[in-house]
């Protein structure tokens, strides 16, 4: 989405990438529907909207039903399966190029808070066990008091 939004498009702004990945990520529903909806009615209001959700959810609900009407009889196939296994390792490397390239901005940012709170929630989920709702929770309301302190102060956010 990064690459499509912001490096060739230009529709949104590294900034606004981490905020809507960062909106995404803590509302209900898959992470793709909720960045649409944030895309789309950025660019272009409610019918934006619509049309966003349409494109991100019409073609793999098309795509997963052709699948499952065939995996049944593919499932066990050594090329299925290894198809499969290899999924995990893609998936895994787009996970990791997301977390280095928001964990990149953070640090860029050179705000020892941020930077603080990014490797206790790290820490906490990784090494604690701690519930990734519950990081998330903590962390909006610690950014919440944070942003409500700096505005009482007037200092910039």
């Amino acid at each position: 989405m990064k690459q499509k939004f912001v490096d060739e498009l230009h529709w949104i702004d590294d900034d606004e990438m981490l905020d809507m990945v960062a909106i995404a990520q803590s509302s209900p529903g898959p992470i793709a529907v909720n960045g649409a909806v944030i895309i789309g009615y950025k660019l272009e209001g409610i019918p934006g909207v619509f049309s966003a959700v349409l494109g991100a959810v019409l073609p793999p609900f098309v795509i997963l039903t052709v699948i499952s009407m065939f995996y049944s009889a593919f499932r066990n196939l050594f090329v299925v399966q290894s198809l499969l296994t290899g999924m995990k390792a893609g998936v895994s490397a787009v996970i990791l190029s997301v977390v280095y390239d928001m964990a990149a901005g953070v640090i860029k940012g050179k705000d020892r808070v941020n930077i603080a709170v990014m490797i206790l929630a790290f820490a906490a989920t990784y090494f604690g066990k701690v519930n990734v709702v519950f990081v998330i929770l903590i962390t909006i309301a610690f950014g919440a008091i944070r942003t409500i302190l700096r505005e009482k102060r007037g200092t910039k956010a």
